[in-house]
């Protein structure tokens, strides 16, 4: 008798390498750190079983590119003494790929956003493949990992929005590792798709809230460990205008869109509204004389 096919786990690591980062113009050795503690994240995900899949994504400031595994063919490592040779080639791909892309990234002048939307929706297609390639009765797991010192765009908030229930709707957890600032609409994907949302209270110890919070399974060990709290999440949406977060405002009834203001309208459709009539005040009841 064969034996059955072992369930796999598949971790996605998004890590966000923009120079714009306030944590690496402060300190460029902090990108170097970060890197080995993503790296020594992934292969403890591997060191777990056998099965387990990797993957690997850098979103600079101008272009998201795959560190590991190679799209190309896999680069020729010597085996390191007392090493295993599947950590070796990821610690050589990683480290190769983002040399490679440092480097030849354009020169940006000012601020520049990064495109952490979109390298989610790289992931997510990148685990949509790896799905529709396995093999008959096997049983994928997959999740997706951020880990950002940027601040949060909402320019790009229905990028993340599409990203968050995709996810949702195929069974792929985000956990979000935010190395600076709060972040309220990748709270939203956490709290959306089940994942796990921190921010650690300090950069030299990211490598054990990585194995500590982000290392268990999220659907049978999480469960049983004693876990940071969860925050309370910030659901206001961003308006279409401005691209601000906003507590009340207007929604296209066509498309949805969302606006701090009356518009007769929509931008985002072009639909025509009628404008509303102002509210009559109502009349005052006259008092009875006795």
């Amino acid at each position: 008798m064969s034996a059955e096919p072992a369930d796999c786990n598949l971790l996605v690591i998004v890590l966000d390498t923009n120079p714009c980062q306030r944590i690496i113009r402060m300190n460029t050795q902090h990108m170097t750190q970060c890197l080995d503690s993503v790296i020594a994240f992934g292969n403890a995900h591997l060191m777990q079983r056998a099965q387990n899949k990797l993957a690997v994504l850098a979103c600079h400031q101008h272009k998201t590119e795959f560190l590991y595994p190679s799209p190309g063919k896999p680069m020729e490592v010597r085996q390191i003494d007392g090493q295993y040779e599947l950590f070796t080639l990821v610690e050589k791909t990683i480290k190769s790929k983002l040399t490679d892309l440092i480097t030849n990234a354009p020169r940006m002048h000012g601020h520049t956003e990064s495109l952490l939307a979109g390298t989610m929706t790289m992931a997510l297609c990148y685990i949509a493949r790896i799905h529709r390639i396995r093999a008959p009765g096997t049983r994928i797991s997959s999740r997706i990992l951020v880990v950002t010192g940027s601040n949060e765009c909402a320019s790009q908030y229905m990028t993340y929005m599409n990203v968050f229930f995709t996810a949702q709707k195929q069974n792929v957890v985000i956990d979000v590792c935010a190395l600076d600032k709060p972040l309220s609409l990748l709270q939203q994907g956490c709290d959306i798709t089940g994942g796990q949302y921190l921010k650690i209270p300090q950069l030299e110890g990211l490598l054990q809230y990585l194995l500590w919070v982000f290392l268990p399974d999220p659907q049978n060990t999480r469960m049983k460990l004693v876990l940071p709290p969860p925050v309370k999440v910030d659901y206001r949406a961003a308006c279409f205008c401005h691209r601000e977060l906003i507590d009340i405002g207007y929604v296209c009834s066509v498309c949805l869109s969302i606006f701090c203001k009356y518009s007769p309208i929509c931008t985002t459709c072009h639909t025509v509204f009628k404008t509303p009539a102002p509210i009559a005040a109502k009349p005052k009841k006259k008092k009875m004389r006795a």
